[in-house]
C-alpha cells in the first residue's frame, strides 16, 4: 500500500490550482478518495483536467462546490476527512487593484472558514497548509537587517505592508492566523509548507504567475538586461511532494521552507539559452542598472520602494529541516526550468 494512503477521504481546496492540481494527481495516483473543492465543478475549462486524472487512476475524485469568502462553504467537503490540504489563495502580485479585497480578505477570511470547518469536524487529525516564503521574509534586503547567512523557519516577514509587498503580508497574515487558530484547540495538528518560487509543468489550464513570468522571458521582455534579483526555486512536483510528506510522516511538525535553491534571472537565461538555443535567444543576457530600474519603475507599475529593497540584494535559505523533518529530496533545478519552459513555448523535450 502507498506511503501517501488514507482510508479516510482526504480534502484539498483550491483543487485546480497551480500546485493543489500535483497535489491531488498524487493523492489520486496513490488511491485515495479525493474531496476536492474548487468554484465551479461544471466549469470543464477548470476542472477537465482533474476529472482525467481521475479516471486514469486508482482513487476516486469528489467534486465541491466552496468560495472562500462563504461561511460554511466547506462542511459538505470536509466530512469524514482526516487530512485537510488547504492550498486555496490567491497567487497575484501584478495588477492587483484593491489590496484588501483581491488579496487580504481572501487569505485571511479563506484560512478562517476552512479551519472553521475544520474545528467543526471531529474527523480531523491534520491540516497542512500551503504557505509561501513570502511569509518569512517580504523583501530581499531583510536577510542583510536579520545577521544571518540563510532564512530558516523561525523568521518571520515583518517588512511587509497592506501597501507594501501586500501578498507577501497575505500570506503571513494568513498563516499567523492558522497557528493562532491551532493553538486554540488540542485535536488537529498544523503543518506549513513554504515554498519559494514555484517553477515546473501545470497540469491544467489554470494560469499562473510562474507562468507568466517565464511568458515574460520568452517574449523578450527583459531583453536584453533584467533586474538583478534572486529568487528561492522549487519545482512544483517538489512542492506537492513535500505537501504529501507533511501529511503522513507520524511525528512531522511546524513550518518547513521548501527551496531547492536560488538562481537570478540571469542564472534562469542561462540555463534556458543553453538548452533551447534560438528559442531562448530573447532572454537576458545583462543585468540593468538599479538607478535606471528606480527612475522608471513607476511606469511600468512597479513601486520604488520594491526595487530599493529587492534589486542588487541575495537570498539563502536553509531547507535543512525539512530534509530532516520530512526526509524531503528536491529534484534538480535544470530539469525544473526546462520542464517548465518547453511547456511555456510548446514544444516537448
Amino acid at each position: 500500500m502507498s506511503e501517501f494512503f488514507s482510508q479516510s477521504p482526504v480534502l484539498v481546496t483550491g483543487a485546480n490550482g497551480y500546485v493543489a492540481s500535483w497535489i491531488v494527481k498524487k493523492l489520486l495516483d496513490a488511491g485515495n478518495t479525493v474531496h476536492a473543492t474548487v468554484r465551479d465543478r461544471d466549469n470543464e475549462d477548470k476542472v477537465g483536467h482533474l476529472k482525467a486524472m481521475a479516471a486514469s487512476s486508482g482513487g476516486k475524485l469528489c467534486l465541491f462546490n466552496a468560495n472562500l469568502l462563504d461561511e460554511g462553504a466547506y462542511d459538505e467537503a470536509i466530512l469524514g476527512c482526516e487530512i485537510v490540504f488547504h492550498t486555496a489563495s490567491p497567487f497575484v502580485v501584478r495588477g492587483v487593484k484593491d489590496n484588501e479585497k483581491d488579496l487580504l480578505e481572501p487569505a485571511k477570511l479563506g484560512t478562517k472558514n476552512v479551519l472553521d470547518a475544520v474545528n467543526r469536524t471531529e474527523t480531523v487529525k491534520r491540516v497542512v497548509l500551503t504557505s509561501s516564503v513570502a511569509a518569512i521574509y517580504g523583501d530581499s534586503e531583510d536577510l542583510q537587517h536579520a545577521g544571518k547567512s540563510a532564512f530558516d523557519e523561525t523568521d518571520w516577514n515583518l517588512s511587509s505592508s497592506a501597501v507594501h509587498q501586500p501578498y507577501s503580508y497575505s500570506k503571513t497574515i494568513a498563516e499567523q492566523l492558522a497557528w493562532q487558530m491551532n493553538k486554540g484547540q488540542n485535536r488537529w495538528q498544523l503543518l506549513t509548507i513554504n515554498p519559494g518560487l514555484v517553477l515546473g509543468p501545470t497540469l491544467g489550464n489554470t494560469g499562473s504567475e510562474s507562468m507568466r513570468i517565464f511568458k515574460d522571458l520568452y517574449d523578450g521582455k527583459l531583453f536584453p538586461a533584467a533586474p538583478d534579483l534572486t529568487f528561492g526555486i522549487v519545482d512544483v512536483r517538489d512542492v506537492a511532494k513535500a505537501h504529501l510528506l507533511a501529511a503522513f510522516t507520524e511525528n512531522a511538525s511546524g513550518r518547513h521552507i521548501t527551496v531547492a535553491g536560488t538562481m537570478s534571472y540571469l542564472d534562469i537565461a542561462t540555463v534556458l539559452r543553453e538548452h533551447f538555443k534560438d528559442k531562448a535567444k530573447l532572454t537576458p543576457k545583462f543585468t540593468a542598472p538599479k538607478s535606471i530600474l528606480w527612475l522608471v519603475a513607476p511606469l511600468f507599475g512597479i513601486t520604488r520602494a520594491f526595487i530599493s529593497k529587492n534589486v542588487g540584494y541575495k537570498l539563502a535559505f536553509d531547507n535543512s529541516y525539512i530534509q530532516r523533518d520530512l526526509g524531503m529530496k528536491f529534484d534538480d533545478l535544470d530539469k525544473c526550468l526546462i520542464d517548465h519552459f518547453a511547456q511555456v513555448i510548446g514544444t516537448k523535450n
